[in-house]
């Protein structure tokens, strides 16, 4: 059998659309579609949008000459937010908030990864509330139920921002960084042109992947899990087993780029049906101590701890869909340190074998990350969702194998 199977019958220069809530352009090339969106938005009166975006992908990528081309041809006007950072704080997200409505903006267009893409769907919902804030929103002390038009055009195959309901900021002040989930704020058009991908650094390759495949352990094991999310979560794992490898050996692999997209849009739909719980919960406190650390390296870390905490309550589930990396596991208790183990292999694997003691955390943090993990608003519903008892010492536990 070709080592591709299936995959061979796939022409991946050709555009697909991919219906969820949201409706995706898939495939290399796509970026072109923005000029379908901006002459439907043209029609339907929107002739002002913001664009949030970090401060340099969105130019390098050369998404933006497309897309300010497309903007310009349908005589819609423009702002620029480029100070997205990793880790969305919502000083951000006020700050482009002010200048959104100062222009008048009736639409937000996102350029990025899951940073730019969460901060420019709470610009969407900020804009139809004018007198709430970032920091109202991400303490819940209302509940939106309307936002402006969002276009989310992806710039990395991870978070699956771009195809679901679900946003993250930091209230640096508090360090909490909550999670929230509102139908508004389904990207009504995405673009996931893999070929905005291939300058993706190792480490983000590596990183954005590994995000991919924690969302879908979460989703497939969570208490709200279903057929769909393990059918998910299987594809999502066996893609990125195969085609990680490639894109670290050759950054320029369109194919392998183009089903790590796939991967991760996938794995942000199963992650909407199944929600996620401990590896999320625990990380959210990691990168609100430390807003320069990557998100997905500390998803990396805590996830063999994660797998050694789930492992017997869903033993079935995991053996099956981490096949593709960690392989003959029993669907029983008697493999958890096998599959805590291979997991980690697999990681190291791919060049990620790091500890959170190599990121400066020690066992004197454990008790204020896991304080964090209790009372960051949205974490406590995530670990409600676990498929064993989130305790405070389980949580702990966690954090200190990962050490």
């Amino acid at each position: 059998m070709s080592e591709l199977a299936w995959q061979n019958d796939i022409n991946i220069e050709e555009v697909k659309e991919i219906r969820t809530r949201t409706c995706v352009y898939f495939g290399c090339g796509a970026i072109n579609k923005i000029n379908d969106i901006a002459k439907e938005y043209s029609q339907k009166g929107i002739d002002k949008v913001i664009v949030m975006s970090g401060r340099n992908a969105y130019k390098s990528t050369g998404a933006w000459d497309v897309v300010e081309k497309a903007l310009k041809d349908n005589g819609i006007g423009y702002i620029n937010y480029d100070k997205v950072t990793p880790n969305p704080t919502t000083d951000a997200i006020d700050e482009a908030t002010k200048m959104a409505k100062d222009f008048g903006a009736k639409a937000v267009i996102t350029i990025g990864g899951g940073s730019p893409t969460d901060a420019g769907k709470s610009v969407a919902i900020l804009l139809k509330y004018p007198n709430e804030t970032g920091s109202s929103l991400y303490e819940f002390k209302f509940i939106p139920d309307k936002a402006v038009p969002i276009v989310a055009i992806n710039l990395t195959h991870g978070t699956g921002s771009e195809t679901n309901r679900f946003a993250v900021a930091t209230i640096l002040d508090k360090n909490y960084k909550p999670a929230i989930a509102y139908d508004c704020i389904y990207p009504e058009y995405a673009i996931d042109d893999p070929n905005l991908m291939l300058g993706l650094s190792p480490k983000q390759t590596r990183y954005v992947s590994i995000d991919a495949v924690n969302h879908v352990v979460e989703a497939a094991t969570s208490v709200v899990a279903s057929p769909y999310t393990v059918t998910l979560a299987r594809e999502v794992v066996e893609l990125v087993g195969k085609y990680l490898p490639k894109a670290i050996e050759n950054a320029q692999d369109k194919v392998a780029r183009y089903y790590l997209c796939y991967a991760a849009m996938i794995a942000g739909v199963c992650f909407d049906n199944g929600l996620l719980h401990y590896t999320h919960a625990l990380e959210h406190p990691l990168s609100a101590m430390k807003p320069d650390f990557s998100h997905g390296l500390g998803l990396a870390i805590l996830l063999p701890a994660v797998i050694r905490n789930i492992y017997s309550a869903k033993a079935h589930t995991l053996a099956y869909i981490l096949e593709p990396i960690v392989s003959g596991l029993k669907p029983d208790a008697s493999d958890t340190e096998k599959a805590a183990g291979g997991v980690y292999e697999w990681l190291k694997s791919v060049d990620v074998p790091n500890k959170l003691k190599d990121e400066g955390f020690t066992d004197g943090d454990v008790e204020k990350l896991t304080e964090l993990a209790f009372t960051t608003p949205s974490l406590d519903g995530l670990l409600g969702i676990a498929p064993t008892k989130a305790t405070r010492e389980a949580v702990a536990k966690i954090y200190r194998e990962s050490l």
